[in-house]
């Protein structure tokens, strides 16, 4: 009896990252990039996705890059701001997408190779700020104990797949590696084989229908009207509002005096010499992370029933109902502070109906189509009509972006109004940690399980296979 072929043998759990050896998990995305152990809770290195450079020796012209919230939200002289994934959620810069999911492992998860005694320990000269990636190659590989599994988004191109593999096996000697989609893994992160995912992050929505653990692809519809896009409408909001309000972020306020609500701001502002000011790719990333603390905790969804613009059954309108309700408080960095009321209503119910965007000449009106009850409608048209019910039963909510107060209410009412029939269940965890990291927890679990160690791509089948077996085997 001949021997069966190597890439139909059973797996060795030292090849495969059994029990032995512990699996890493990671998970990007345009905000931020999440990497851990298979088999944790949450994932241990949460890094943004976003990287700094600033110029390196004497020439303008090479840039040194810098990783890590540390790096990236210090001012330093001439520091520009960029980011490796483009606006759909998938890479565009391997490069630089390299690198950073390097820094999110290496920096947090893998223990660094053993260096001189005498700079061991509390000997090493401190050098968080500024994370020189350079001169990586020259090391050992950085994960060669650890079989890898990532997670790509519903649309990620097979080139873009086979590039994912070819970097896990060539730039970091993985002994073995997997790809899943991120909303199969949101809906396993719930305990659902079936669920229709609804992940609502920074720069994308999108609509995920998962069938007994498979992504229905012609299902999958998506949008731009996530965070980034409310970020967007809150600049409009505060442009349009009289007198306008000023945007400034924390790096500029040297110091503050309290003032009366309304009162303009009385601040001393910080000023850089122009040859070495930060970009303003720099202030432009760290006025989002005033939008951010904003989002968090003054803007609001319109619960409904119905939409804001709409009526009442009585008679009168939703948003007189919105504007007798108490209002929110927020402090801008520098100092000025009002109480919002209606308005915070109004930067988040574009998501829901294009006709109440916001928009001017840089910011064009989105369409109906790319509302989110649009996507919803768009998706479970492509799918069997026998699974439809069995979808909105199973409704699973994930992404930073959900986390706005009342989304999830809104949420029911949409479906409830656009299938009064089928029986309705939103899905959304509370914890705050499930909810944003669905994705990696859901790979987390699916690493970890005994009959999983089957299923890991192995570096032998790579080099007999090449990258093209991503396609063949991660369906």
């Amino acid at each position: 009896m001949t021997a069966p072929p190597p890439s139909t043998l059973p797996p060795s759990n030292v090849e495969y990252g059994g029990d032995e050896i512990s699996a890493l998990v990671l998970d990007p995305g345009y905000s931020t990039t999440r990497a851990g152990f298979a088999g944790e809770d949450v994932p241990k290195s949460v890094v943004s996705s976003y990287y700094g450079t600033i110029p390196s020796g004497n020439s303008s012209s090479t840039r040194k890059y810098l990783f890590g919230d540390n790096s990236i939200h210090t001012p330093l002289p001439s520091i520009s701001i960029g980011n490796p994934m483009s606006k759909d959620g998938t890479v565009e810069d391997w490069d630089t997408a390299t690198n950073l999911w390097e820094y999110a492992i290496t920096s947090r998860l893998t223990s660094a190779k053993p260096g001189n005694p005498l700079t061991n320990g509390l000997n090493d000269v401190s050098n968080d700020l500024n994370v020189d990636m350079e001169g990586v190659e020259e090391q050992e590989k950085p994960l060669e104990e650890n079989p890898l599994l990532m997670t790509e988004t519903g649309w990620n191109s097979g080139k873009n797949r086979e590039k994912g593999i070819e970097i896990a096996m060539e730039n970091w000697g993985c002994p073995a590696y997997w790809v899943a989609r991120s909303g199969v893994l949101a809906a396993f992160s719930a305990g659902k084989p079936t669920a229709l995912v609804i992940d609502v992050g920074a720069s994308n929505i999108s609509v995920t229908p998962v069938h007994d653990g498979l992504m229905l692809k012609k299902g999958v519809a998506r949008s731009p009207l996530a965070g980034n896009f409310i970020s967007s409408q809150l600049r409009l909001l505060f442009s349009t509002t009289q007198p306008p309000i000023n945007l400034t972020p924390h790096y500029l306020i040297t110091s503050k005096t309290a003032v009366d609500a309304g009162s303009p701001s009385q601040a001393t502002y910080r000023t850089f010499p122009p040859s070495t000011a930060p970009s303003q790719s720099f202030r432009y990333l760290q006025e989002e992370r005033v939008l951010a603390e904003f989002k968090e905790s003054v803007v609001q969804v319109w619960p409904g029933p119905g939409r804001l613009a709409g009526n009442t059954q009585q008679g009168g309108s939703n948003e007189d109902i919105a504007k007798a309700q108490p209002g929110r408080s927020f402090e801008m960095p520098d100092g000025w502070n009002q109480m919002f009321g209606v308005e915070r209503y109004r930067a988040v119910e574009g998501v829901f109906d294009a006709k109440m965007a916001l928009s001017d000449a840089t910011n064009p009106p989105p369409s109906q189509s790319q509302t989110l009850p649009a996507l919803i409608q768009s998706s479970l048209s492509q799918v069997d009509v026998d699974i439809r019910p069995h979808l909105l039963a199973n409704v699973v909510v994930t992404g930073g972006s959900s986390l706005l107060l009342q989304f999830n209410e809104r949420l029911n009412q949409e479906l409830m109004a656009l299938y009064p029939a089928p029986k309705v269940k939103v899905t959304a965890p509370g914890n705050t940690a499930e909810r944003r990291f669905a994705s990696w927890i859901g790979g987390s679990i699916l690493a970890s399980l005994g009959t999983f160690h089957q299923m890991w791509i192995s570096k032998k089948e790579y080099e007999e296979h090449g990258a093209g077996i991503v396609e063949k085997r991660c369906k």
